[in-house]
Parts: structure tokens; C-alpha cells; sequence
């Protein structure tokens, strides 16, 4: 039995599919409000067998703050893909984030001592990675470092690692991916799914760039090292580095749009200066010095690793784009 947590998100409902997929029987955690329907129909996206997966699906609610409601979930349970988190770059998140992201994490780990399990997959994000190698690249050893200015999401997901490699350590094996900008379809309203929606709502963008990935590499990348058993690694899951511009253009040209406007860097640090009324108007706390420069940076991510251990060939970003706009514009028509 394999456990999924976060299996309602963008990248969990994918590990769960791609499991059963394999003929794993699969134990999905969910809130209590979480809506399963929604995931079920996501999944008509990528398979012609959605009864038949969407049915084999344990779902469980889940307490990351309860360890004994965990060591009971955990029962039977031989592997984990732990993908619950919380994405926020506002500061004013920092308890929340911190509490779900850091403790959800040690928590579900604690629980993992008591039982059968013998294989952790982490999903982390490349959020936290921090210097370059020779080739002027971010890479598996680009490390956080601490005396640097991090979003506080960044910071969440170090202190998460930091809990899986102590786990590691102490005799579990573990492996962690750290995935790019996810591009996948379903959960609109949320985390990763929003990047569409926004796209659409909002005519401007940023001069920098990221590293993006489609949900189903993701998903493959962790379950294939898990199958070979690859541990005490961590693994970089981008597709190509991207500037905002060119995203967003693609995105907006699909849904007949103008153009999206770049939004010149000095206007962008001019208006960080407002970050200090932020008591005043929360919203503006986003407009600090660590997230205006995630705005405006071009560092480039390398694939290398993963390309070379496990000889994967991602999808193009364009292609992974044009695939999941269809299910947004088809999801925009069902709700007209």
C-alpha cells in the first residue's frame, strides 16, 4: 500500500493516477471539505479510464498534527509521496506556512518510525535552491543558504528538507524532488492551477524567468526513482527555463488576449518602497525585496541530473502549455 498526502493538489492527484497506473493500490490523503469530484473529473485529462482509477482510490482524512492519526493512516503502508503543503509569498503566512509546511512534515515522519514503511519521496521546490555551479547554473548542490533573503515560502520547504534528511540519517529511505513552476490541469482556484486564471486576469508580467515542468513529469520523475530505489539524492524536475513574458504571452494568445505588458524592473522596486504601509493594506506586504527580485531574476535551472539517472526526456514547455489550456478552455465552456 502507498500513501499519497495532498492528493486533492495539482501534483498528488497525478502521483495517485500514475500509481495506479502501475497497479499500486493507493491510500490518498484530503481534507474534509476537499472536493474528490473535482479530482475525478481532472482526471479525464489523462486517461479514458477514470471510473475504473478514480474507484480504487482509499481516501483518508488526514491531521498532520495529530501523530496517532497518522500512525493509524500509515498502517499497511510501505511507501509515502508526501505533497501536502502551502504555497504563500506573503509574509503575513509565515505561522501557517511554517506550521503546515515544517511540522506537517516532522509530524508525518515521526509517525513513520512506528511503522512499515520503508521508502519517503519529499516533493520540495526549487525555491530553495541558492548559488551556481561552473556552467552558471542552479543545480542539485546549489544549497540554501541561510545569510541570504529567502521568501518565507523558500524557507518553509528548508526547514522541511532539513527534517527529511535528519530521517534519512536515522535509517528511512528518503529521496526529495524539487520540481520547477508546475503546469497541469484542475484545481483552477488553487496554488499551481491558478496559473491560467491569473494569466488571463492580469495584462502584465515581470522582465525574469523560471523553470517550468509538466505535472505528469513530476509525477514520473518521483515514481520512477522511488521503483529504482534511488535514495539520500535529491533531484531537480524542470522542463525548460522560460521567461515570464513568454509564458504569459502563449497563455493569453490561446484565450484570444492582448499581449501581456512587462512591467519595467525600476517601477517594480519603486513600488517594493509601499511594502512599508503594508499594515495598513496587507496586499502590499508582497511587494517586499525577496519577492520583487523573484520577479525580476533570470536564473537558470539545470535538468541534468535527472536527464542522466534515469535518461528522461521531458515534455516541451509549449506542448505541456497547449495540452492543459485545452482542459482550462474546456472546464471555462462546461461552467458557461
Amino acid at each position: 500500500m502507498i500513501l499519497v498526502t495532498g492528493a486533492t493538489g495539482i501534483l498528488g492527484r497525478m502521483i495517485v493516477l500514475e500509481l495506479l497506473k502501475r497497479g499500486f493500490d493507493v491510500k490518498a490523503t484530503k481534507r474534509p471539505s476537499s472536493d474528490i469530484e473535482e479530482v475525478k473529473h481532472s482526471y479525464d485529462a489523462y486517461t479514458d479510464r477514470t471510473e475504473e482509477f478514480f474507484n480504487k482510490i482509499q481516501w483518508v482524512d488526514v491531521d498532520f498534527d495529530d501523530v496517532y492519526g497518522l500512525e493509524y493512516i500509515l498502517k499497511e503502508v510501505t511507501e509515502v509521496y508526501h505533497c501536502a503543503a502551502m504555497v504563500s509569498f506573503n509574509p503575513k503566512s509565515r505561522k501557517a506556512l511554517f506550521h503546515t509546511n515544517v511540522e506537517g512534515t516532522k509530524n508525518l515522519l515521526y509517525a513513520c518510525e512506528s511503522s512499515k514503511v520503508k521508502k519517503f519521496c519529499f516533493i520540495s521546490s526549487i525555491a530553495v535552491l541558492d548559488g551556481f555551479n561552473e556552467n552558471g547554473e542552479q543545480d542539485e548542490d546549489s544549497d540554501f543558504k541561510p545569510v541570504l533573503d529567502h521568501s518565507i515560502y523558500a524557507e518553509s520547504k528548508h526547514f522541511s528538507e532539513m527534517e527529511v534528511w535528519r530521517a534519512f540519517f536515522e535509517g528511512l529511505n528518503t529521496v526529495i524532488v524539487n520540481p520547477g513552476v508546475i503546469i497541469g490541469s484542475g484545481n483552477w482556484q488553487r496554488s499551481s492551477g491558478q496559473l491560467f486564471r491569473t494569466l488571463e486576469r492580469v495584462p502584465y508580467t515581470f522582465s525574469g524567468s523560471s523553470a517550468y515542468v509538466d505535472v505528469r513529469d513530476v509525477a514520473n520523475i518521483a515514481v520512477d526513482l522511488m521503483k529504482n530505489n534511488i535514495f539520500g539524492e535529491r533531484f531537480l524536475a524542470v522542463a525548460e527555463n522560460c521567461t515570464f513574458r513568454e509564458v504569459a504571452t502563449q497563455v493569453r494568445s490561446r484565450l484570444g488576449l492582448s499581449v501581456p505588458k512587462v512591467i519595467p524592473d525600476r517601477l517594480l522596486q519603486c513600488m517594493g518602497i509601499f511594502s512599508i504601509l503594508g499594515f495598513l493594506f496587507p496586499a502590499l506586504k508582497l511587494l517586499n525585496k525577496v519577492n520583487i527580485q523573484a520577479l525580476v531574476s533570470s536564473s537558470k535551472i539545470s535538468n541534468k541530473k535527472i536527464k542522466d539517472r534515469l535518461g528522461y526526456q521531458f515534455i516541451p514547455v509549449k506542448e505541456s502549455i497547449n495540452f492543459h489550456m485545452d482542459n482550462y478552455i474546456k472546464d471555462k465552456n462546461l461552467k458557461r
